[in-house]
């Protein structure tokens, strides 16, 4: 399949990327340089339920986001069968943000000020995320985790184990995130209904049965900074 010899031009051996550097190599990663990517821009976005001023689009593919109010800004095409590149950073300990897969038009076009939409969420929180939960409400932050969790918001995915306590995410099946100031990288692909996540260089967790499996992507917005940047995306049969 076509889609398939697109996915294996794009890998990289380890040792040939920007983790090369003797620390934790991975065996393979996406990098966003392959053939049929394209670099998302603010052309590509439009905006849902945020500021104006909550998002800014830079000429070096840097991105920023104030994360005031909550919200999201939206594609302004709707995605089916796709791979996605991006890295992000948060910029404050205990930063919250997200990337929306598939946010059905409806309700994401009936979003209210402060609301987030419906969709598959890979999360991007920063490790002091844990703490700051579980010292503010007094309770043991054992239902999400702060290294790539995958869930459905509103829609229906079946996570591939590990799963959270209440069968709703996907849990990572390793701790590679790295801490507030620090860039990450995220490959996702999500292709006839089948998300996957890898975090900096290894698949790391994911669901399957989506549905729906078409929609907008997102990018979420969730009371503090964080910036993300080689936005890329390609879109598959």
């Amino acid at each position: 399949m076509r889609w398939k010899s697109l996915v294996l031009a794009s890998l990289f051996l380890a040792g040939t990327g920007p983790w090369a550097n003797g620390q934790e190599n991975p065996k393979a990663f996406v990098d966003g340089t392959g053939p049929g990517f394209k670099a998302l821009t603010g052309d590509d976005f439009t905006r849902a339920n945020c500021n104006e001023d909550t998002w800014k689009f830079h000429s070096d593919g840097l991105i920023t986001c104030t994360g005031n109010p909550v919200g999201v800004i939206r594609s302004k095409k709707q995605y089916t069968n796709l791979e996605l590149v991006v890295e992000w950073r948060h910029l404050k300990k205990a930063g919250n943000s997200g990337i929306f897969l598939w946010a059905p038009e409806g309700p994401l076009m009936a979003l209210k000020p402060g609301q987030l939409p419906k969709g598959i969420e890979v999360q991007v929180l920063d490790l002091g995320y844990k703490e700051a939960y579980e010292k503010s409400s007094g309770k043991k932050a054992d239902w999400f985790t702060c290294h790539g969790d995958v869930f459905p918001v509103g829609v229906k995915m079946k996570p591939f184990p590990p799963v959270a306590p209440d069968g709703q995410r996907s849990f990572p099946t390793q701790e590679r995130s790295k801490g507030v100031g620090e860039w990450n990288h995220y490959y996702v692909r999500a292709i006839n209904g089948e998300v996957r996540l890898w975090v900096n260089g290894a698949e790391v967790s994911g669901g399957a049965n989506c549905d729906p499996k078409t929609g907008y992507l997102c990018l979420e917005s969730e009371g503090s900074p964080v910036e993300f940047r080689n936005l890329k995306v390609r879109e598959l049969p």
